[in-house]
């Protein structure tokens, strides 16, 4: 009789704990919406294109003017939703500036990121499509920012930034049409491109660029040439070009982006009340 009544109450223990195992009924409700995607239609480019947009929280409630982070790479599954919840990360713990996020996204990186090849044979060889990051700053310039001018609130204060190939475009704007932004963020950007042609031809280009904010970083890379750029920076920047260099040695060029866009958006998006 024990041994049964025994055997009874494990069988119901088992069914108790069963059941509390037992998975929660959940019911859908909505779904998450993190941004909203835009189709462009672009006579620049000859195509419509993607833009993804994030809006600080409360914008649908309010008449604030925002700045507007311009983010190379923008693409949902490229580098929208990491640089977007950095965005999210500095409005609800009040450590930067709400803002705008505008991610361009990019199809052919090296034809749309990059400038013509010139004096790499090889390069040329290898990437037959590459070198037309004159017409992306032009679809930018002519169609993208116009748009988001027209569309959303914008306090006219406009940052562009982007990492490796994307990189290398910030810097190549910030020198060929410094007007375009008010601050650029180029994040281990890949100024060996081509022998290094824009490092060589920066000196020329640098007086160009005072009134301007430069942040520029490095992961632990050789060759690369942003060292030899970092010292050009050193020798011929022009008082009014407000620039950082802050190399990130303990990085990879697979690691770096998300922590040096934190520091960067921080950098350069400052909270009120936070710092100068």
């Amino acid at each position: 009789m024990m041994r049964l009544r025994l055997l009874a109450g494990l069988l119901c223990l088992g069914a108790l704990n069963a059941a509390d195992f037992a998975p929660a009924a959940a019911q859908e409700t909505k779904p998450i919406v993190i941004g909203q995607s835009y189709e462009l239609a672009s006579p620049v480019m000859g195509a419509t294109r993607r833009i993804n947009i994030w809006l600080p929280p409360g914008y649908e409630k309010g008449t604030q003017r925002y700045p507007v982070l311009y983010l190379l790479d923008g693409g949902v599954e490229q580098d929208f939703h990491h640089i977007s919840g950095i965005a999210q990360l500095g409005t609800i713990v009040g450590t930067t500036k709400d803002m705008i996020v505008v991610g361009i996204e990019t199809v052919d990186r090296r034809n749309e990121l990059a400038f013509p090849p010139i004096s790499d044979a090889k390069l040329k060889a290898d990437y037959p499509t590459a070198g037309q990051s004159d017409r992306l700053r032009r679809f930018i310039a002519q169609d993208v920012k116009p748009w988001v001018a027209q569309r959303f609130r914008t306090s006219g204060q406009g940052a562009l930034i982007g990492e490796s190939l994307a990189g290398l475009f910030v810097v190549e704007t910030l020198l060929k049409q410094p007007a375009l932004f008010d601050d650029y963020i180029a994040i281990s950007p890949s100024l060996w491109w081509d022998n290094e042609a824009l490092v060589k031809a920066a000196p020329a280009m640098l007086p160009g660029t005072s009134g301007h904010r430069l942040w520029l970083t490095v992961a632990n890379e050789k060759g690369m040439g942003v060292a030899p750029f970092a010292e050009l920076l050193k020798a011929h920047a022009p008082a009014g070009l407000d620039w950082t260099y802050q190399p990130r040695p303990e990085e990879t060029h697979a690691t770096i982006y998300h922590g040096a866009a934190l520091a960067a958006i921080r950098a350069l998006f400052v909270a009120p009340g936070e710092g100068h």
